[in-house]
């Protein structure tokens, strides 16, 4: 399977083009005329196909990663609003990836959503851990998911879900 292309759908420029080649286009953040950008890492190609059609559908542009290591480098060149970050991903898994979101300081606050199959209090710690701001199991509550976001990207928010 040929890995996606995260910039497909969305808009915005290949990832894997060069800043020679970019240096034209303005920033991601200066085309989406006011929208919210949310990154959304997951491996599992119909979940991320399902989330990010609600979304899109909710009026945020979705870039997509299908592991941890594509999901900090979309994360470091596009900026996003929120992430949401499936924890049980290949090359990198969404912890690791959270963790150096996290080390980098442009990034730091940035809400990180961890989107995962366990639910388990011991999980939940170890995503808290590490600097999730909220944390979602699945089979995904769309509306709990749109709910938390909307709370995460509100201006009033602290960026953190976690008391």
């Amino acid at each position: 399977m040929n890995p996606k292309d995260p910039f497909a759908t969305s808009g915005l420029p290949p990832i894997n083009q060069t800043k020679e080649e970019n240096t034209a286009a303005p920033e991601p953040h200066r085309e989406l005329d006011s929208k919210y950008l949310i990154l959304l890492a997951d491996d599992s190609a119909d979940s991320a196909a399902m989330i990010s059609l609600f979304l899109q559908q909710q009026g945020y542009q979705v870039v997509t990663a299908s592991n941890g290591e594509d999901a900090v480098k979309i994360a470091t060149r596009t900026r996003p609003s929120l992430i949401l970050m499936d924890i049980s991903m290949p090359t990198l898994d969404g912890l690791g990836a959270t963790r150096r979101i996290r080390e980098d300081e442009t990034m730091r606050d940035i809400p990180i959503i961890a989107v995962t199959a366990f639910g388990t209090e011991g999980f939940q710690r170890a995503a808290y851990d590490v600097g999730v701001s909220g944390y979602l199991t699945k089979p995904i509550d769309l509306d709990r998911m749109c709910h938390l976001i909307a709370h995460l990207l509100s201006p009033s928010s602290s960026g953190n879900l976690k008391t």
